[in-house]
């Protein structure tokens, strides 16, 4: 599959590229809710949801006290962008 380049807004990038992409990155994607994506790292993890203007993100127990920290991210920013910010962790 061939992908828009990355500095490209993720809004320019169809759906099953946005769904390889996030394969590519690690991610899974849940059987029943296939908005939602989970993704592992060695120090955390975090679910992904594919907004209809966004991609929200909660990195799961990351925040004091263990608390979930949840992020958004516009698909009007660029697949490198959003690449980086929501894969370098919370």
């Amino acid at each position: 599959m061939t992908f828009p380049s990355s500095d490209t807004p993720l809004y320019n990038h169809a759906l099953p590229q946005i769904e390889k992409w996030l394969q590519d990155q690690g991610c899974q994607q849940d059987e029943k809710l296939l908005h939602c994506w989970r993704v592992q790292r060695p120090n955390w993890e975090a679910e992904l949801w594919l907004d209809i203007e966004q991609i929200i993100v909660k990195y799961l127990h990351a925040g004091e006290n263990g608390q979930d920290i949840q992020r958004a991210f516009k698909y009007s920013l660029s697949r490198q962008d959003i690449e980086k910010a929501v894969f370098s962790g919370p």
